[in-house]
């Protein structure tokens, strides 16, 4: 595994819509800890040009010339006039055209951790890429955020359909930069809400590498049995695919907070984690791997049917619900014999929840249940039963069955 210095800089980073008003603003000169504001330059390239030793330092963007800008930067608050320089460091800063004093802010509004990406890519005429790179690029940052949040909820070498909806949603908060060409691109992960994404990236990533290294020692795949415990998963197998694709190689690496300092376990310093074309194969069998052994689970699902069809007027046919508990996933299909399918047909006329039993299949996402069985309508309360009672009168002994299930009797 080869690691390379990063001489790339981004151009300013664009918020979540909703939470803009975060960071678009320079944070005030007495919320800022000078020793901060020195970390996140020099993580941006900037250069410590000389000033005063153990009072102040004057700092330079990265780039030839430095942009005509420098800033002087107090070591720390015992320095007298700290307060001024460090005002009159951020108006500079939120006032520059320097591509990275952007990222420097957000990292000073937004305490984060930084997850960057980087993609070696032919280049086009002057340096220009093709439209589509750089929503590759996007699209395979997403996929890695989304599979550490997968496995910040539970460990799997496969989920499907488990778990993705509030795994999407705590990707709500990351705030995205990006760099010419479709290159690079910066995750700023704040700590407060997504740490732990953080630091399950930064681990599965590394378990990743060694599984790979592991195959190519050995050619035995049992190195990623294991790395399922670190967050490695067929979800992340499938990201860096669709990242390394159709480059020379990638990188990721994950930078913590300066002011939060190293989460437990993960090192101060961590080198970029690099994978390069040579590793798709490797990564396409453990996704295949992940995907066959993931095992059926035993569930009890209660939910809405929502949808219901079968090729005759009697016989066994399809349901699909809308799942309430019992589960991670939205919805499931299953297959009902004539009885069942009855019971959750009178169910869908009244609005009233069913509970099944059966097995969630690996195949399909675990969106589908085999072995149904066991369909009965949930208890309701007082004032519900009374008009699920009403509304089900005349329908025989279907009305009976209804009317003991909602009246608690077992």
């Amino acid at each position: 595994m080869r690691h390379r210095s990063v001489e790339e800089h981004l151009r300013s980073v664009r918020p979540h819509p909703e939470d803009g008003t975060l960071w678009d603003r320079a944070p005030e000169a007495d919320q800022v800890d000078p020793a901060v504001l020195g970390a996140l330059l020099r993580r941006h390239g900037w250069q410590r040009r000389g000033g005063a030793a153990g009072r102040y330092g004057r700092w330079t963007p990265p780039g030839p010339g430095g942009s005509g800008i420098s800033l002087l930067v107090p070591e720390s608050r015992a320095f007298p006039d700290s307060d001024d320089l460090l005002g009159e460091a951020l108006i500079a800063l939120a006032r520059s055209n320097t591509p990275s004093a952007r990222e420097v802010l957000v990292g000073l509004a937004v305490p984060s951790d930084e997850i960057r990406w980087w993609r070696d890519i032919p280049t086009g005429p002057a340096g220009a890429a093709a439209w589509t790179v750089e929503e590759q690029l996007r699209a395979a940052a997403r996929q890695m955020l989304l599979a550490a949040a997968l496995a910040t909820r539970a460990r799997a070498g496969y989920y499907g359909a488990r778990h993705r909806r509030p795994a999407a949603a705590s990707l709500d908060h990351v705030l995205v930069g990006s760099a010419p060409g479709g290159r690079q691109l910066t995750a700023f992960v704040p700590v407060d809400t997504g740490r732990a994404l953080a630091v399950r990236l930064h681990q599965a990533l590394y378990a990743t590498r060694e599984a790979i290294d592991y195959e190519r020692a050995t050619g035995g795949m049992d190195a990623f049995d294991g790395a399922v415990e670190a967050g490695v998963s067929r979800e992340l197998t499938e990201a860096v695919v669709a990242l390394v694709r159709g480059t020379e190689g990638a990188r990721i690496a994950v930078e913590w907070a300066p002011g939060a300092g190293v989460p437990e376990g993960c090192a101060a310093q961590a080198e970029a984690v690099e994978f390069s074309p040579g590793d798709l194969p490797v990564l396409r069998a453990a996704g295949a791997r992940y995907l066959r052994e993931e095992p059926a689970m035993p569930v009890r699902i209660t939910g809405s049917v929502v949808r219901m069809r079968r090729s005759g007027p009697r016989g066994e046919g399809t349901v699909r619900m809308q799942v309430i508990a019992g589960a991670e996933v939205g919805h499931v299909r299953m297959t009902l014999d004539e009885e069942s399918y009855r019971i959750a047909g009178h169910a869908h006329l009244v609005g009233l929840p069913v509970r099944v039993h059966g097995r969630l299949e690996s195949r399909g996402g675990f969106r589908r249940l085999t072995g149904a069985s066991g369909v009965v309508p949930v208890q309701v309360d007082e004032a519900e039963r009374d008009r699920l009672m009403k509304s089900i009168q005349g329908h025989g002994e279907s009305a009976a069955f209804f009317e003991e299930a909602c009246s608690g009797e077992d």
